[in-house]
């Protein structure tokens, strides 16, 4: 297929790698020349404006960081859409902007859907991701070629917002996850005993799931490098509880993490790991 791609941080260029490679005629734009370059040198068509990265494309795939980013994105692409092109966007995003740009786009018989992606960057550069998506079922097929060289998972959670809601799940269980990571790991340090040797030993048991082993084992080694930078999360913390105050429902341990975020952000932390949670709660301990 003729497919566009704009965005190529993390999680991105490896994805826009993937599509290259298995042989999709690649058409890319990046406000950051350099950005594209990796992709240029190995057969990707470079284009001037997005407007010619969807006049170019059939499909349209985004992956960029905020709802504001999206939206501003989509007013470019559209002039360059014909009618019957899909833009697919990777982004963590608020559900009610990926519905806006839906609205906008149905007006030119341009198709959208919202497809967050989980797994991080290794998901990412193994192509084993997780891709939750929204929009008409009867796009599944377009989709299908796409979806199967970047993920594993691939999951039609409903119409057009409903994959951001699930990634806002997703997001919020693995958060919850991490901050209990950090207080497990406070309580062992509080308590005098080695956390590393506590976490080996929950890894054999019912609480030893991939952020036991991923972020506990940072934690473990007070190791706060990004995977993915703590900001991210937090940004995505927004989104949820915002999503959670305009339908309605209570998330009590979700409204706690949500503080913990905040405090990391407020020390300065937010180009490090989310593992950071755990010096977030040494701080608070010394106060």
């Amino acid at each position: 297929m003729k497919i566009g791609f704009i965005g190529f941080g993390t999680m991105g260029l490896p994805m826009a790698g993937h599509l290259l490679q298995a042989g999709h005629a690649l058409h890319v734009w990046s406000r950051r020349a350099a950005s594209a370059d990796f992709l240029v040198e190995r057969g990707a068509q470079r284009c001037a404006s997005p407007a010619d990265v969807a006049a170019a494309s059939e499909i349209v795939c985004t992956n960029v960081t905020a709802s504001a980013d999206l939206e501003g994105l989509a007013v470019q692409l559209a002039p360059g859409f014909a009618p019957g092109a899909l833009h697919v966007d990777f982004s963590t995003i608020a559900p009610s902007a990926a519905r806006r740009v839906a609205a906008m786009y149905a007006a030119r018989g341009v198709d959208f859907v919202d497809a967050p992606v989980s797994g991080g960057g290794p998901g990412a550069q193994n192509a084993t991701l997780s891709i939750m998506w929204g929009g008409k079922s009867a796009l599944a097929p377009r989709l299908e070629p796409l979806f199967s060289v970047l993920g594993k998972t691939i999951v039609r959670v409903g119409e057009v917002g409903a994959g951001q809601v699930a990634k806002a799940c997703n997001q919020m269980v693995m958060v919850a996850a991490i901050e209990a990571c950090a207080e497990a790991a406070r309580l062992a340090e509080a308590a005098g005993v080695d956390f590393a040797l506590v976490r080996q030993a929950m890894l054999g048991g019912s609480a030893g799931p991939r952020v036991l082993e991923v972020f506990g084992g940072r934690m473990a080694a007070r190791d706060f490098t990004p995977g993915v930078e703590a900001r991210l999360h937090h940004k995505d913390y927004a989104l949820l509880m915002d999503e959670a105050n305009r339908v309605g429902a209570p998330l009590p341990v979700s409204a706690a993490v949500w503080q913990q975020l905040n405090a990391l952000m407020a020390l300065g932390w937010g180009t490090r790991d989310t593992a950071s949670l755990l010096p977030v709660l040494e701080a608070a301990a010394r106060q």
